[in-house]
């Protein structure tokens, strides 16, 4: 029998609050959902919903006040920090509307960081591997400034999947970059979806972008609001 959990992702009746200057502030409220393996999966709702408080949830970047996140089957609310980070090295890439690169680091060393900080001796080749992937392999020694941001932003993707990561969270990835240049983005993250199987967890407040995804889910006010969140 496998050891494979049925889903990537399970979220139960998840919560999330902060104490504010006026008392404390309801960011999510009930939020159930399951992500299965390989598939893409979208989390829309207006600025204020709560959808990247949720994606950082998932992600096991912080702990929810209540409920329960199992990520690949572990129970990130009662694991400590360290060993959610290690989780996320093994098992998350991130893609941000920032791209987050190094301005000293050439676009190969940016990509090359995460594994040479886990002591990988084939760190420049798989670093030329992803970038060829992006189809950047003939901008390897050019610097972020060097670049346009639909190059830097393949970059900043090249290195979210250069580890071979279970599951991709891409936080508005198309944010800074004019519309054709966000749609080329947008095409090269559900072919790595696809042809690599790598789940792909999306928050956008662009309803005709989620509708690509295989499956939505929409918050308002840190609630879902559509039905989608659960698999039968």
């Amino acid at each position: 029998m496998s050891d494979t959990p049925q889903f990537l992702l399970e979220v139960r009746d998840v919560s999330k609050s902060v104490q504010g200057p006026e008392g404390r502030l309801e960011i999510l409220d009930g939020v159930t959902l399951q992500v299965a393996h390989g598939e893409s999966f979208a989390i829309v709702g207006a600025s204020g919903s709560g959808k990247t408080t949720l994606l950082g949830l998932l992600a096991g970047l912080d702990t929810p006040s209540g409920g329960s996140i199992r990520l690949d089957g572990h129970p990130l609310e009662s694991m400590g920090e360290e060993a959610r980070a290690d989780l996320r090295r093994r098992l998350v890439g991130f893609v941000f509307q920032s791209f987050h690169l190094l301005p000293a680091l050439s676009a190969e060393e940016n990509v090359m960081l995460p594994l040479e900080l886990e002591g990988d001796a084939q760190a420049r080749k798989r670093a030329r591997e992803a970038l060829e992937s992006v189809g950047l392999g003939a901008r390897r020694r050019h610097y972020p400034a060097q670049l346009s941001g639909g190059e830097q932003q393949r970059v900043a993707i090249a290195r979210a999947f250069v580890h071979a990561p279970r599951v991709l969270f891409a936080d508005e990835p198309t944010g800074n970059l004019d519309q054709r240049t966000g749609h080329h983005i947008i095409d090269l993250l559900f072919a790595l979806n696809r042809d690599h199987r790598t789940t792909l967890v999306l928050v956008t407040h662009d309803n005709q972008l989620a509708t690509r995804c295989s499956r939505r889910v929409e918050l308002e006010e840190g609630r879902l609001v559509s039905p989608q969140g659960a698999i039968a």
